[in-house]
């Protein structure tokens, strides 16, 4: 199998993974499907033993949903700091994978209480790039293991922050969001792209979608502008590992 047979079969490997979350969150109502994601972290994200999912808005942070009170203490944690992955992923637009928060420089004081008290060693934190509405979400996921998150534990995470940025949408602003989802759909650049991904990947128009929100959301920029290096290129930009970050992860 060459090279480029490789690459095809691992972006169609995630494009039908991504389509499944979204299957199984879609079943829920809007109410319910936070804290699925949460829950839905810690069963397929390899080395995830919480979740939960901040919410920031008005200059207010809060959990909005979360597997149990432990991952809503770590949460209180960095709201009390005023500083942690979770948070700063939120302010920062970025991705955040400590791996070992008792000797990160970047959240001493967070790093010590939620390793102390909670047993806490690493995190993977997201921004859930909204598309519509006044708030901003993350989801914060957990690990009682130094090192406890590979480059796989990031792409499954990306996979539900992508969707979850979705669902809080949904939840605050159904209308809005499924206006939005026909605006997109129809604008000829990204239906271009999607037909490119969908020939050269052997994917369908849903999972094409799905692909171009993924690149989207890690790489910090408009579907509409994926979609156009995607039809010039006749590429799909790097789905995880290169999203914009203020600093570098330590893993």
């Amino acid at each position: 199998m060459s090279v480029d047979q490789q690459a095809d079969d691992v972006v169609r490997e995630i494009a039908e993974t991504f389509a499944k979350l979204g299957s199984e969150l879609g079943s829920m109502g809007p109410t319910d499907t936070l804290d699925a994601v949460a829950r839905i972290a810690v069963e397929r994200v390899p080395g995830a033993k919480w979740a939960s999912i901040t919410s920031y808005v008005h200059g207010r942070f809060r959990t909005v949903a979360a597997t149990d009170d432990v991952a809503r203490r770590a949460d209180a944690i960095q709201y009390a700091a005023g500083s942690g992955p979770c948070i700063d992923a939120i302010i920062d637009d970025a991705l955040y994978r400590p791996r070992d928060l008792r000797h990160d420089g970047r959240w001493p004081e967070f790093g010590a209480r939620v390793s102390r008290e909670l047993g806490m060693r690493s995190m993977l934190s997201y921004r859930l790039g909204r598309e519509v509405g006044d708030g901003i979400d993350g989801l914060n996921i957990y690990s009682d293991e130094v090192g406890g998150f590979s480059e796989q534990s990031e792409l499954v995470g990306l996979m539900l922050a992508t969707h979850g940025a979705l669902a809080a949408a949904l939840s605050a602003h159904q209308e809005q969001v499924e206006n939005l989802q026909r605006a997109l759909l129809s604008n000829r650049e990204i239906g271009v792209a999607m037909g490119v991904l969908m020939t050269r990947h052997h994917v369908t128009r849903d999972q094409a979608f799905g692909l171009l929100r993924m690149a989207s959301q890690n790489s910090n920029r408009k579907l509409h502008d994926v979609a156009l290096e995607v039809t010039e290129t006749g590429a799909l930009p790097a789905i995880t590992g290169d999203r914009p970050r203020r600093a570098p992860t330590t893993d």
